[in-house]
């Protein structure tokens, strides 16, 4: 596995810090990478809305 430094937003990581404390996910990085996974399965859905709609909300923070 491969190590990568990201900047996030505080409110956002705060959130991802509530579904740990919470026991939805065992930590922050499987939590992430949850999300990548699912933003991965989302992109290879083959919809072209779809796709279009996801890039929009990246930038919401």
């Amino acid at each position: 596995m491969e190590r990568v430094t990201l900047r996030i937003p505080k409110q956002q990581i705060e959130a991802v810090e509530q579904m740990v404390e919470t026991g939805e996910y065992p930590n922050r990085s499987e939590a992430i990478r949850s999300a990548v996974r699912e933003m991965l399965n989302e992109q290879g859905d083959g919809t072209r809305e779809s796709s279009r709609q996801n890039k929009r909300n990246w930038a919401q923070v």
